[in-house]
């Protein structure tokens, strides 16, 4: 089933911002397809991503990636004295080399000694790696539930467009009902007709014989079992479409049957009325079967 959420926002670690942008999307598949595009140094993103959506996932290709940008935010400058005092010595070591070889330096200020790196902190250097994992899960179920209430109405809509098909398979198998009744006369009177035939072109075979084959053949046109089974897969159906479970799958089955059933009908119908209505429900069933496709 197809949908799509996107999702931007920030987070604050230890004075640390990150700049975090979702994209989650799949379409239609016969099997279930993850595929991730995340920041490489985050270890075990993925594997808890991928968890989630295959417990919410059955079906489809799903993509989600995740861009990650870092910047320092403008926390609490703090001295730090141990790094100061480095600056200091290195700085007086530098004049007086310089002096010695007569290099006079102009005199440093305190704003240059502030710039130097590391005299002035602003956070903290090391990552916590879990801390953020943590935290981008969090922020993924605002992604995860815009992509469930997508493809919800999307699932509403399907139904409901399947649910009208569903029906139309059921009416067609009705008149095919009654096109089959309509036409039992005629059959009689054909098979009548053909017994006739073979009975004057060959005189000498056994009539109980001439009459065994021609209800082979007459059992052979019947379609009261193609009918029947049509009106189980009906059923079958629209138990699976009331269900909250995945069905997808299911129902893609169930139209092969379907789809079996209609050929059948066709091959046997001998009549004009009859050959319609298979060709009709061969039509609306193709048509469901590419619905089926999207559901999960």
């Amino acid at each position: 089933m197809t949908g799509y959420a996107s999702e931007t926002g920030e987070i604050s670690l230890n004075s640390v911002a990150y700049a975090a942008q979702w994209d989650l999307r799949s379409v239609n598949g016969r099997g279930l397809d993850l595929r991730f595009r995340l920041p490489d140094w985050l270890d075990g993103l993925e594997g808890s991503l991928r968890k989630i959506l295959s417990d919410k996932v059955k079906r489809g290709n799903v993509s989600l990636s995740l861009k990650l940008s870092r910047s320092e935010s403008a926390g609490p400058m703090r001295l730090n004295p141990a790094a100061l005092d480095a600056a200091v010595t290195m700085v007086m070591a530098a004049e007086a080399r310089a002096e010695a070889r007569g290099l006079g330096l102009a005199p440093m200020t305190a704003a240059d000694l502030l710039a130097l790196k590391g005299v002035i902190d602003t956070g903290p250097e090391t990552l916590d790696q879990a801390a953020l994992v943590a935290e981008l899960l969090t922020r993924a179920e605002a992604l995860l539930a815009a992509f469930d209430a997508m493809r919800a109405a999307e699932g509403a809509a399907l139904a409901a467009v399947i649910g009208a098909q569903i029906d139309t398979i059921a009416r067609l198998t009705a008149e095919a009902r009654q096109a089959a009744a309509a036409r039992r006369p005629d059959q009689i009177d054909s098979l009548k007709a053909a017994l006739a035939r073979l009975t004057e072109a060959a005189p000498g075979v056994d009539p109980g014989r001439l009459e065994q084959e021609l209800a082979l053949i007459a059992v052979k046109t019947d379609v009261t079992e193609e009918l029947d089974r049509l009106d189980a897969h009906v059923t079958a159906a629209r138990r699976l479409m009331a269900q909250s479970d995945p069905m997808g799958r299911k129902l893609d089955f169930l139209m092969q049957e379907f789809n079996r059933e209609a050929n059948t009908l066709c091959s046997k119908a001998q009549s004009a009325d009859l050959t319609r209505i298979g060709l009709d429900l061969k039509t609306v069933i193709d048509q469901m079967r590419e619905q089926v496709q999207n559901l999960e």
